[in-house]
């Protein structure tokens, strides 16, 4: 009898530790510089925020992005019960101190057969597309967001010097 105890014991043990270690803190700071830009910063990556249309120089890429706006948004509006959870696709132009503009189309998902990638490689730097606000709605749809749309990507250093992939 006392080995069963013994073995419950330890078992029960390894799983409130277990548990324990589980537990991960994701600290969130959000920042608004001078210019009123926003920047998310959790555990993982910064995001920053643009707006559709909106132009910005990002000194410490030293490159320029510009948020040109959504070609697809093909996302199950809020509350509707849909088959696929779909996809939005973002126009991202960027241009490097020393090379020509180039318009990135990244999407919320990557899905290689419909030619869908959520990040892009440009001047050493993953551009990838983190967040796309606001979401359609049942009824308007997601023609009634054009000119409203507001992305957040990430940027990191890429370990493949290419231009695009």
């Amino acid at each position: 009898m006392i080995p069963y105890k013994t073995i419950i014991l330890s078992v029960s043990s390894m799983f409130l530790m277990n548990c324990n270690a589980q537990k991960k803190t994701n600290k969130i700071k959000v920042d608004t510089d001078k210019n009123q830009v926003q920047q998310v910063t959790n555990s993982d990556k910064t995001i920053l925020y643009f707006n559709e249309g909106e132009n910005r120089f990002l000194k410490e890429y030293q490159m320029n992005v510009t948020f040109k706006g959504i070609s697809e948004d093909s996302r199950c509006p809020k509350d509707v019960n849909c088959i696929w959870a779909g996809v939005a696709v973002a126009q991202v132009e960027v241009m490097g101190t020393a090379t020509r503009p180039m318009t990135l189309e990244i999407a919320t998902i990557d899905n290689k057969a419909r030619n869908y990638t959520a990040s892009a490689v440009f001047n050493g730097y993953t551009i990838s597309l983190a967040d796309v606000q606001p979401y359609p709605g049942a009824v308007d749809g997601a023609k009634a967001l054009k000119g409203k749309y507001r992305i957040g990507i990430t940027i990191t250093k890429a370990g493949d010097p290419s231009t695009t992939k």
